[in-house]
């Protein structure tokens, strides 16, 4: 009797214990969630390494007098051309300017061939790298430059572009946070046809987002790894993404256990049980695959990784405590009006995934090879892919800078308008001001300021910004000028591109590896990890074909962000090997059990196609929320995911890896115990992982 007064007690009191300790957590997370917004960073420069010779530049140029500059260029146009009126305006407005700001050279105005328009770059060290000074800087300049009487007066630069950057990095965080949490709201709602059961996980979701933002702004502090807008916003992907698949997991295994088990507390006991290694398995192998970006150069990457699998783990842990404290809570009736009421047996219904089971069954080479060249043929579309992504073309929306550069690259087509800046030893300065303006493709340069023993050159190309020609005269100068650096906007967008390239050959093969090792101890096989990352890898192919014949020919963008392809990678092959192992290990078990191969494999995916068909939806539409941002970078990625993640549950994974492991039989376990027949009749070593 005492005994079971004593289990009675710890059921009612450890639900209650969980839910009071996530309280405390939250309430000790608050203050630091809210301040992590202050610390991102998103200027180019920032996201490059310091051995880049742009980073070298802006650290040299905050050691000049004044330190670094902001660059801004005034644009007067009137399609008609410029009257007298309009360059006395151009000339006032430009003096109140001068007036009211301290500015690092005289303004030249610099007319256009056609007589159109009118140029003035400015520049001022008065914010140095205070990006909300710049911005204050920026928005006063504005103020006065106005456009009147058909007058277009516009102000671009590197320093306004900031400035529209940092807005929209700004306004992502409401927008994410709240799209994303209407439609995971939604597909809960349908997938689990119930007014109440939806809000558990959803509210659960969003206090292990705050918890993860928590611990990002302790990871920036603690360790300065760097926070952007598009890590940031990821990250809450991630959280809202995988934490709703563990929930799906998680509550499709609990209904199964109350039909069976009497109290809730002794059936969410039973569902932890069941579901638990397996989802605990395919969170590490996330989390693996993100925290091989630690070995990215780039800045941004590098950041991306911890914070991914901060979400990740935030997820994780909110799933399999505070969701399961709050369900028993709750009892049988959050499930109204489809309650699982003891002893009953759910209806039988012939699945989707069984009759496309059956058909992957059939003709499992067939199936195989079709399936193949599909992929390798939509895999072709990544030919088609536009080039690499000008700043200009960063944004959904043209802002005011972007379009200011526009009005120029139109106006001044035998000119650049945007300096690139070359930071000389002083001794040297003048040998390097003679080689730089002999190089082939300058239109001028000029000495600026001095100190510390190194000179400010600005070079003005004969090409337009982050053209070919501009990118051959940067290169000149990088390759002639050996003691110097070249920086500036345009070259800061080179070294992210080879940085990029950089990243992808070292982060590609370390995720592989890791993936593999988890999946070969997960498994005990050789043959099935490495059919599964096949699978992965060809998804990631096929997911860029796509958007090869989508991004340019539909979607009118003009670039693709040189980051897109590593991230893409990891995320593909991190979250779909995580779909694999469900599958996979359910396979597994069931060949303990003594299922013929060809069973196995299709009782696996007729057990788990549902639930994991779901999770699959949701994390795909977590990630397209990431398509109705402003921001190029952002659209792209989440499409090639959602499109990844779509592709790998509804064919890769249901019709690929089915039909494979049905034609590959035993060898698909090999050199595991189950690769031997008799190894099925002694049974093994493994505990089942079962998935509903």
């Amino acid at each position: 009797m005492r005994a079971e007064q004593t289990t009675a007690r710890r059921r009612r009191a450890v639900p209650w214990v969980f839910l009071v300790l996530w309280i405390g957590v939250i309430a000790l997370a608050a203050p630091f969630a809210a301040k992590l917004a202050d610390t991102q960073q998103d200027r180019v420069v920032d996201y490059l390494p310091a051995s880049a010779d742009s980073t070298q530049v802006a650290e040299l140029e905050d050691q000049l007098p004044g330190g670094e500059a902001t660059e801004m260029v005034l644009v007067y146009h009137r399609d008609s051309g410029l009257t007298a009126a309009d360059r006395k305006t151009a000339a006032d407005q430009v003096a109140e300017i001068q007036g009211a700001h301290k500015l690092t050279s005289e303004p030249r105005a610099v007319p256009s061939k056609d007589g159109t328009t009118l140029m003035y770059p400015v520049a001022s060290t008065e914010p140095g790298q205070d990006e909300k000074k710049r911005d204050a800087l920026v928005e006063d300049v504005r103020e006065v430059a106005e456009s009147q009487g058909g007058l277009s007066v516009e102000v671009g630069g590197d320093g306004a572009f900031g400035t529209d950057a940092g807005k929209v990095y700004d306004s992502l965080g409401g927008p994410l946070l709240y799209t994303t949490a209407g439609v995971v709201a939604l597909l809960l709602i349908l997938i689990y046809r119930s007014p109440f059961l939806w809000l558990v996980p959803l509210a659960v979701a969003g206090l292990a987002d705050y918890l993860a933002m928590a611990i990002a702004y302790g990871l920036h502090e603690w360790f300065g790894t760097a926070v952007t807008g598009q890590s940031s916003g990821v990250m809450t992907i991630l959280v809202f993404g995988a934490g709703t698949d563990y929930a799906l997991l998680l509550v499709a295994r609990y209904r199964e256990e109350l039909r069976r088990i009497e109290r809730p507390y002794d059936a969410m006991v039973a569902a932890l049980r069941g579901c638990g290694p397996a989802v605990l398995a395919s969170s590490g192998t996330v989390a693996a695959g993100l925290l091989c970006l630690l070995a990215a150069d780039l800045n941004s990457s590098r950041g991306m990784g911890p914070l991914g699998t901060v979400g990740v783990l935030c997820a994780l842990a909110s799933m399999l405590t505070l969701l399961p404290a709050i369900l028993v809570l709750l009892g049988r009736k959050v499930f109204w009006p489809l309650i699982p009421a003891f002893g009953s047996e759910p209806k039988q219904r012939r699945s989707l995934f069984s009759m496309m089971g059956s058909s992957a069954g059939r003709r499992p080479l067939t199936v195989l090879a079709g399936g193949a060249v599909l992929l390798g043929a939509l895999a072709l579309g990544a030919l088609n892919l536009p080039g690499a992504l000008k700043q200009e073309d960063s944004f959904t929306k043209t802002p005011d800078s972007v379009s200011a550069m526009e009005t120029l690259a139109k106006a001044y087509p035998e000119r650049g308008s945007q300096p690139i800046t070359v930071m000389t030893p002083t001794e040297d300065a003048g040998t390097a001001l003679t080689k730089i303006q002999d190089t082939k493709g300058v239109d001028s340069a000029a000495k600026g300021r001095t100190a510390k023993g190194w000179t400010e050159i600005s070079v003005i190309a004969s090409s337009a910004p982050q053209s070919a020609g501009e990118t051959a005269t940067i290169e000149s100068l990088r390759s002639d000028l050996d003691s110097s650096y070249v920086g500036g906007a345009s070259a800061q967008q080179i070294d992210l591109k080879d940085t990029n390239a950089r990243d992808r050959n070292i982060v590609v093969p370390l995720v592989l590896a890791a993936v593999l090792l988890i999946l070969v101890a997960l498994l005990r096989s050789l043959v099935a990890p490495l059919l599964l990352l096949a699978a992965v890898v060809a998804v990631w192919g096929a997911s860029l074909g796509i958007a090869g014949l989508v991004f340019e020919p539909l979607l009118g963008l003009e670039g693709t962000d040189p980051g897109l392809g590593l991230l893409s990678f990891v995320f593909l092959v991190a979250l779909g090997v995580d779909y694999g192992i469900f599958l996979m290990h359910r396979m597994r078990e069931e060949s303990l059990a003594g299922a013929e191969p060809g069973d196995a494999a299709l009782t696996a995916l007729r057990t788990t196609g549902g639930v994991i068909a779901s999770a699959g939806l949701v994390l795909a539409a977590t990630f397209a929320v990431l398509t109705s941002m402003p921001l190029v970078q952002l659209v792209e990625l989440g499409f090639v995911i959602a499109v990844g993640v779509l592709l790998d549950t509804f064919l890769v994974r249901t019709y690929l890896v089915t039909s494979a492991s049905v034609a590959l039989g035993r060898k698909v376990w090999w050199p595991g115990a189950l690769s031997r027949p008799a190894a099925v009749a002694k049974g093994a070593d493994a505990p089942r992982v079962p998935v509903s």
